[in-house]
């Protein structure tokens, strides 16, 4: 497969590019650089400022997110294809502040989309950086409400717990 109608494949599977029609999914995929990583090979690691403002997103191979939290390290999530990470140093935050790592399980394809390559279709082609911008904000609310989600189940299944003693 050419390495564009990888990227194309991969948009087309991402909350990215839900909105876009196929020109402008062509066009969001010229925009793309593509990074190989190694199994074990660190993508985003806290305080890291290489690619603070860059969106990525997973092409293949399997990634996980994790945080270190009370001196243990914690799975997040498992990244799957069309996945984003590095939202918050693409959208102007902090990123000093991240406190996950992304590691390549296996050998992985990263798509890079940085926001200065976004951003120069603001006065060309504005509705491609609106409708990319909602499918970030579907994406994050998606992880959102995952994170919700296992903290019921956690609480739920701690007080089913303790309620037998």
């Amino acid at each position: 497969m050419v390495l564009n109608e990888m990227v194309v494949n991969v948009l087309r599977h991402s909350s990215l590019s839900e909105e876009l029609r196929d020109s402008e999914v062509e066009l969001l995929a010229s925009m793309i650089s593509v990074r190989d990583y190694k199994a074990g090979e660190f993508i985003l690691q806290p305080g890291e400022t290489a690619l603070k403002d860059s969106l990525l997103i997973l092409g293949s191979g399997d990634v996980e997110a994790t945080a270190t939290t009370g001196g243990e390290q914690m799975t997040l999530h498992m990244l799957q294809m069309g996945d984003l990470a590095g939202i918050i140093g693409f959208v102007g935050g902090n990123v000093m502040q991240i406190s996950a790592t992304i590691v390549a399980k296996t050998d992985s394809k990263v798509l890079v989309l940085e926001r200065s390559r976004l951003e120069s279709l603001l006065n060309s082609q504005p509705a491609i950086v609106y409708y990319v911008m909602r499918g970030i904000v579907r994406h994050v609310h998606g992880i959102v409400r995952r994170m919700n989600t296992q903290s019921v189940e956690m609480n739920n299944y701690i007080h089913k717990t303790h309620g037998r003693y």
